[in-house]
């Protein structure tokens, strides 16, 4: 008596994408708005931190201590504490996203601006900027290489932390990934990483742009 064969269980199918197009494409939208959200609302939180510890240099320790605590914690723990408070869903990974993207940006705030050149703010206090314009006109600006090489990383790390929600049911791609392993089906494990790894080559492209745009006078050109 012959044994049956086993089904197929290729690696790639685009049968597969297109038999699961709406959910693919509903968990890709979740997964790259939860990075965006959770990437900017760190973001906005990171630069007056950063700021504050340049300009209160007692609180940098204060400031990076407590951010490193809260990267620390592993993720599947830091969820699990926060869901009884604030539910099972997007929430709860998003305030697990925007703390672990924390740290990055904020020492990248502080090491950008303590890293301009001590002659370019004796320049500018010489010409009577006070602590507030020398801030926003000068330090700000020049610490611009540094603060988009923290949004770039924070970004590219956070695009691969969504996938951990998954345990609090909002997982974005994380959710395709976690239903293949359990149906021990390959092409839609494949599938979700390899999105995964293309949305965060976009978004670090995307800023690697926009940084260029932004520090023109960042640009080393090549010896002929």
């Amino acid at each position: 008596m012959r044994l049956a064969e086993a089904p197929p269980n290729p690696w790639f199918s685009w049968e597969y994408v297109e038999r699961n197009s709406q959910d693919i494409a509903r968990y890709l939208e979740q997964h790259a708005s939860l990075t965006f959200q959770a990437v900017v609302i760190a973001f906005v939180l990171a630069l007056p931190l950063g700021a504050l510890a340049h300009l209160r240099p007692r609180l940098a320790g204060p400031v990076l201590g407590v951010a490193g605590v809260l990267y620390t914690v592993p993720s599947l723990a830091l969820f699990a504490i926060l869901a009884p408070y604030t539910g099972i869903g997007r929430t709860t990974v998003l305030i697990g996203l925007v703390s672990y993207a924390l740290l990055v940006l904020t020492r990248n705030v502080l090491v950008g601006l303590q890293g301009v050149d001590p002659a370019v703010r004796d320049a500018a206090r010489g010409m009577g900027y006070g602590r507030a314009r020398l801030l926003f006109s000068v330090e700000l600006p020049q610490a611009l290489p540094s603060i988009i090489a923290g949004l770039r990383l924070a970004t590219v790390t956070t695009v691969a932390l969504v996938t951990v929600g998954v345990v609090v049911g909002y997982g974005g791609l994380g959710q395709l990934m976690f239903r293949g392993f359990r149906s021990n089906y390959h092409a839609e494990i494949m599938t979700a990483t390899v999105l995964c790894l293309l949305l965060a080559l976009v978004c670090d492209l995307v800023l690697a742009g926009i940084g260029r745009r932004l520090t023109p006078w960042a640009r080393v050109e090549r010896p002929v």
